[in-house]
């Protein structure tokens, strides 16, 4: 199978030839892979909010015998809706944490819903070196691991962190590189 045909992993992680476009996008030019954080670096998230659940079942009754029911039906409203906002803030962190390869530039945009967005990109032909590193039992286990591309000059190097299948996506990344960039 050729690395550059049309093909898709767990929840849209890591997808050759997706089809997205995005605000700044050209005209001749064309999305060729996009990758953001494996789904399971969402499992802290989801245990944080079954944890915080499980508190708020058992604060119930020690809270119960020293304020009205009422109160206490307040303070379960305010804690849901907490605990709901937090994982709602880190599903959406995930999912627009993208990185983008097109046939002209890669894209490297980092979002955190409540401070900042950045996006940095980067000519395909100043691209000098490509590095896989993955690290721990978990990401081998379900083999995921960050990428990091190094350009020439002042540029910033892009930086696309806990990804699926890592190996995988910095091979496809040298075929666009040689097929389009730099050889």
């Amino acid at each position: 199978m050729s690395q550059l045909e049309e093909s898709h992993s767990t929840l849209h992680s890591l997808c050759v030839r997706p089809n997205v476009q995005f605000d700044s996008q050209r005209d001749d030019e064309t999305v060729l892979l996009s990758m953001r954080a494996h789904p399971v670096t969402l499992v802290p998230a989801f245990f944080s909010t079954i944890v915080f659940f499980i508190l708020i079942f058992f604060l119930n009754f020690v809270i119960s015998q020293l304020i009205s029911v009422r109160s206490v039906l307040y303070i379960n409203i305010f804690f849901i809706f907490f605990v709901f906002v937090y994982l709602w803030m880190q599903i959406v962190n995930w999912y627009f944490n993208i990185g983008l390869i097109t046939n002209m530039q890669i894209i490297d945009v980092d979002f955190n819903i409540l401070t900042f967005k950045e996006i940095t990109r980067t000519e395909l032909a100043h691209v000098e070196d490509i590095t896989v590193k993955t690290s721990g039992f978990i990401s081998g286990i379900f083999d995921f691991g960050s990428i990091y591309i190094q350009t020439a000059g002042s540029e910033i190097n892009s930086e696309f962190i806990m990804i699926p299948h890592p190996a995988r996506a910095a091979k496809i990344i040298e075929d666009i590189l040689k097929q389009y960039g730099n050889s």
